[in-house]
């Protein structure tokens, strides 16, 4: 499983893997929206929980029809069917390196672009930390959305199209959490929600995505 994530990970950093397109993507989206709704900071600040997820958001999407995409063209997944380690194994492989190249560069670069739409400072550690805690959702979901569509011609809107709806209570919970910190109000509950929803896809969710991808491999 190590092997597997190291070699996701190389393929990830190479040109043309992936690498850094969920990073510009999340970097314009949070350039463009001081120009379509004004320059005005309160306005920004207001707004800047949800755009700030909604970019993050939409930033994962963007590579998921990689996941599976190349190992379905080169006939590498036919092969990680058949090996030693079980395909939630290799689920789990794929989320986490997904994660890893797309969720925590986010959650890096998210305070300075914080800072971009004047959200407060006040609320620039509980940005961190919900998307630290809400990105892996994100990341376990648009796998298993992944091995649903994968060897589909189109699959990547099909995909989307699947994945979105499931993407919206993390969207929810992730910006009230900052919202709340911003206004100094409590975070414990929309905190703790996105938590169990992070904790419930880790934990179901590699079961699903093996089962999509044996019906796909049939």
């Amino acid at each position: 499983m190590i092997a597997l994530l190291r070699r996701d990970l190389a393929l990830a950093f190479r040109a043309g893997g992936g690498f850094g397109l969920g990073l510009a993507f999340f970097l314009i989206v949070t350039v463009l929206v001081p120009f379509g709704v004004g320059p005005n900071s309160v306005t920004l600040g207001v707004i800047a929980p949800g755009i700030l997820w909604l970019g993050a958001l939409l930033a994962c999407l963007l590579s998921l029809d990689r996941v599976f995409a190349l190992d379905w063209e080169d006939g590498s997944l036919d092969l990680l069917a058949t090996a030693p380690l079980p395909l939630e194994g290799v689920a789990v492989s794929k989320a986490l390196a997904h994660w890893i190249t797309t969720g925590l560069p986010l959650v890096a670069i998210s305070p300075l672009l914080g800072l971009f739409l004047s959200l407060p400072v006040e609320a620039m550690s509980w940005l961190i930390l919900s998307l630290f805690v809400g990105t892996p959702a994100l990341s376990w979901l648009g796998t298993f959305g992944a091995a649903l569509t994968v060897g589909l011609k189109r699959g990547g809107l099909l995909m989307s199209l699947l994945v979105l709806p499931l993407y919206i209570p993390t969207l929810i919970f992730g910006a009230e959490v900052v919202k709340r910190g911003a206004d100094g109000l409590a975070t414990a509950t929309p905190l703790a929600f996105l938590a169990g929803i992070t904790l419930g896809t880790v934990a179901l969710l590699p079961f699903a995505t093996a089962a999509a991808l044996r019906v796909n491999l049939r």
